[in-house]
């Protein structure tokens, strides 16, 4: 039976209509069509599986998001992340408002919210708020039925709202592509290198450490040929300099320039070429003994006589500062002879190969800490029940933590791109499968009747109506950039669909920067409104 629902459902998720698909939510319509019919597995298996997927694919989802969580928060972050959550806000509204007027239940209510938002994590919330409640079980099931009426027009209700954003003010996308460009490449400089030739008699005899601008400019420091002889050498921070040496500087353009300024004179000289049994080096930190260390406490230049330059984490690059703390997979790039290069490789780990295996000791650890974070009840005025972040809310935010500090005690948290992609979408869909397989039963009889109409048309303005408002105020008054607008609606809604729209229509990937910065907030704001909402009652 599962394997008839999912299967059916991932070719009905690939099913396009005018440039839109279901995905993966089609395994839910397979499974309620299957369960229509008479096809339903135990229901306690049901459960447990439903459960289990849910737990896997928001462990997996919040491994992706960790390590970016807290970065999303800076002061661009914040006024994003504001909008998003006043997107979760106006949603509620709108849902509870026109619940009131439809007299629909609040359970109905939260799973129409849910599916509106196109929210499947929020769904499984709700579900177990009610469960933890002990509420009549006919009304457990209520959730599964308004979300699957409202959850096809939302995804095609976030994309028409863009185009109506779109044409409403006039956007000129590949303009606005363009700007958005210009804007994220002003902030950002790449690393370049730079000589120098000290000229500063001020400087005669002071370590490198010592020397002032070191640390103001981020620069570091990565080779050293003095004076009086030919042959290069890595510069430590031990490293003394003389008037007439020549240094080799790694930063950005505008950090260099202020540090000429205290050294002396570029050089026409370059010690990349320049004689020496100097050489650089790509590592990859494997050795768990080192996590969590500085480049400082690594010790690289006192003990292996090798200096860090930068280092490679994910898709970011900087200069390795002697305070930067470093985690597993990170590759340093490091500078000196063959000899001082292989005692330092040994010492970092290098094992390329452990990039590609998954921890699951530390994933299961993570999951039994979400779990338990998930029980703990929380209690809020004016609620019959206590608030849990429940199996939705909990290895979520255990994720992000454990991710973001990339270990557990001795355990490292590790997750390929390939096997958290794995894990997401198995999850997802043993949630989805399951949900449908468990609602099926009573779905045409509630969905297609009067009632049903009415949670489908509500569902429309729980999705357009917060979507155009917030649309139209950041655009009008915080004149927001089209491609980083439509990133922050499309998060704000979690709809990769969405995502992949904006994209498409952009020709580039810019949306996809906004998008992330409130995804995560975004989750879990519509995870704690939906179990409220399910709560009122």
């Amino acid at each position: 039976t599962f394997s008839i629902v999912i299967l059916g459902g991932i070719g009905l998720g690939n099913i396009r209509f005018r440039g839109v698909k279901l995905g993966t939510a089609g395994v839910l319509f397979a499974g309620l069509a299957v369960s229509h019919f008479g096809m339903r597995p135990n229901a306690e298996v049901a459960h447990f599986m439903k459960e289990f997927g849910l737990v896997l694919f928001v462990f997996a989802l919040g491994m992706q998001m960790g390590p970016g969580f807290f970065a999303s928060l800076r002061r661009q972050g914040r006024m994003l992340n504001a909008y998003a959550f006043a997107l979760v806000f106006l949603g509620a509204v709108v849902a509870l408002a026109g619940g009131w007027m439809l007299d629909m239940p609040l359970p109905a209510v939260a799973g129409l919210f849910a599916g509106a938002t196109t929210n499947t994590p929020a769904l499984g919330a709700a579900q177990q708020a009610l469960a933890s409640a002990h509420v009549d079980p006919a009304l457990i099931t209520l959730p599964a039925l308004s979300y699957a009426a409202s959850y096809p027009l939302a995804i095609v209700g976030i994309i028409v709202s863009l185009i109506v954003l779109r044409v409403f003010f006039k956007v000129d996308v590949s303009q606005e592509a363009e700007t958005f460009r210009q804007e994220q490449g002003a902030g950002i400089e790449p690393l370049q290198r730079m000589n120098l030739r000290v000229e500063n008699p001020n400087l005669d005899g002071v370590a490198i450490a010592s020397v002032p601008g070191v640390q103001e400019t981020s620069v570091v420091i990565s080779r050293h040929r003095p004076a009086a002889k030919v042959e290069v050498t890595a510069a430590t921070p031990e490293t003394k300099l003389h008037v007439g040496d020549v240094i080799m500087a790694v930063g950005t353009q505008t950090h260099l320039e202020q540090f000429r300024l205290v050294i002396g004179s570029v050089s026409e000289e370059n010690l990349m070429k320049a004689p020496g049994r100097i050489t650089y080096r790509r590592v990859v930190l494997t050795n768990k003994n080192l996590l969590g260390k500085t480049v400082r406490e690594l010790g690289l230049d006192h003990f292996d006589g090798v200096a860090v330059t930068r280092v490679s984490r994910g898709d970011l690059i900087f200069t390795a500062l002697p305070d930067l703390r470093l985690q597993f997979g990170d590759m340093l790039q490091l500078v000196g002879d063959e000899d001082s290069l292989n005692a330092a490789t040994q010492r970092l780990g290098n094992a390329v190969q452990m990039l590609q295996e998954t921890k699951f000791a530390a994933i299961f650890a993570g999951i039994l800490l979400g779990v338990l974070l998930g029980l703990y009840p929380i209690h809020i005025e004016g609620l019959p029940a206590p608030v849990r972040l429940g199996l939705a809310g909990g290895p979520l935010i255990v994720a992000i933590l454990m991710s973001h500090l990339g270990r557990l005690g001795p355990m490292v948290m590790h997750m390929p791109i390939n096997a958290n992609r794995a894990l997401r979408e198995l999850g997802i869909i043993l949630f989805l499968a399951n949900v449908g397989l468990l609602s099926g039963e009573h779905f045409a009889a509630t969905v297609f009747s009067a009632q049903g109409l009415q949670w489908v048309l509500l569902g429309v303005l729980v999705t357009m109506l917060p979507l155009l408002l917030v649309g139209f105020v950041a655009r009008k008054f915080h004149r927001v950039n089209f491609m980083t607008l439509c990133g922050l609606l499309s998060g704000g809604m979690t709809d990769p669909p969405a995502l992949a729209f904006a994209t498409t229509m952009a020709r580039s990937d810019s949306p996809a920067v906004a998008y992330a910065t409130v995804y995560p907030l975004t989750m879990l704001l519509r995870i704690v409104a939906a179990q409220v909402i399910a709560q009122l009652a």
